[in-house]
């Protein structure tokens, strides 16, 4: 009797769990059921239309800025110095006086060899009428004719000496700052001061051999420095260097500048901007839309889309792998993947996912430029 009471007992034990079990499910269900799915808020984004441009092709490189004639002034004679007559700095012409050597030991020395030049050509004319007359030997004929030669040959040598002695302007330009002072001596081979020929100036820069068929004299340049933030100055391919560099596969350029106010110095890093003459039709987008993933760019395109459930018109991004070509101030050249006037989303792309959809508001969307000037350079 008691075996039989407890089983009865466990029975409607059981039977009362899977009856609150059966409860709790069916209210779990219902509470589902009333719940509706979540929708993500539209995404706020600003945008702007792909479009046709014609862009010239143009080679870039970095280049170096060099003087049309530069040189720094030695002296080819020991001495010590007598003039300065120039200040650092200063314009100077060919043929101005820079520097004076001592030279009176040599011109001492001028004026003895001239009294002995004057007495050999006296002694050669006295050979030269006694030989006439027979009444000297033709060897002293000779002897008279190669001393009067060496005579002369010693006066030039020390004219040599003293024109090596003083120091002019072998071109016309700038003079840089002097490294010698009054009364110092000078060893032979002392750097006395930089002559600069700034007016025009070379730019010279090297580009990879596969654009060597692209170059030729008097294509234009556009060169920009630091040194002169928001200018651009033009220029011409002047020289192209017949032999392509061993190691690195790259010929050299040269460039030549107008450069009046002498703002450009030798030895300045520049940009250079090579334009070719062909142009290019290329579709254009501003670089803030392409999102970069090591498995292919992107962009989001805002296509027009209705609401499955309310039939409204929206808005809904679809993101569209690209082909880039070359980039052009805050510009991108798209080469396949877009069409034109379509839109795209120029900022925040990193957050943003395919079918997402989108709110557009373009009042604070960012300014692209083909040459951008930013304010803090």
């Amino acid at each position: 009797m008691s075996t039989n009471k407890n089983t009865k007992k466990l029975i409607s034990t059981i039977g009362g769990l899977l009856a609150l079990v059966a409860i709790l499910y069916g209210i779990k269900r219902w509470q589902f059921s009333e719940l509706k799915p979540f929708v993500p808020p539209p995404d706020f984004v600003t945008t702007a239309q792909v479009h046709e441009d014609v862009w010239a092709p143009a080679l870039k490189a970095v280049g170096s800025l060099a003087a049309v004639q530069g040189t720094t002034l030695s002296n080819e004679l020991a001495g010590t110095v007598t003039k300065i007559a120039f200040e650092s700095g200063a314009r100077v012409k060919k043929g101005d006086l820079l520097v004076q050597i001592d030279a009176s030991a040599e011109e001492a020395q001028l004026t003895s060899a001239e009294a002995i030049a004057e007495w050999a050509r006296v002694s050669l004319k006295r050979a030269q009428d006694l030989r006439a007359q027979n009444s000297n030997s033709q060897s002293d004929l000779d002897l008279a004719e190669a001393q009067a030669k060496q005579a002369e040959a010693n006066i030039d040598n020390l004219k040599s000496a003293v024109a090596k002695k003083t120091i002019t302007a072998p071109f016309d330009g700038r003079i840089g700052i002097r490294t010698i002072n009054l009364g110092q001596y000078l060893p032979a081979g002392t750097a006395i001061v930089a002559l600069e020929s700034l007016d025009p100036i070379y730019v010279d820069f090297s580009l990879p051999q596969q654009q060597l068929a692209d170059l030729a004299t008097d294509l234009p340049v556009q060169v920009t420095t630091d040194a002169l933030p928001g200018q651009t100055i033009e220029g011409k391919i002047t020289a192209i260097d017949p032999q392509v560099d061993n190691a690195t596969r790259n010929i050299q350029v040269q460039a030549t500048l107008a450069n009046a106010g002498e703002k450009l110095h030798p030895g300045m890093f520049a940009d250079v901007v090579v334009e070719l003459p062909a142009k290019n039709k290329v579709l254009v987008i501003p670089a803030t839309s392409v999102l970069y993933t090591p498995y292919g760019d992107s962009v989001f395109v805002v296509d027009e889309a209705k609401d499955p459930s309310t039939g409204k018109a929206g808005r809904v991004l679809r993101q569209q792998f690209v082909q880039l070509g070359v980039t052009r101030g805050d510009f991108v050249s798209v080469v396949s993947g877009l069409k034109p006037d379509e839109t795209v989303v120029t900022s925040g792309v990193f957050k943003l996912r395919n079918k997402d959809a989108a709110i557009i508001g373009n009042t604070l969307a960012p300014d692209a430029q083909l040459a951008p000037k930013p304010s803090d350079s």
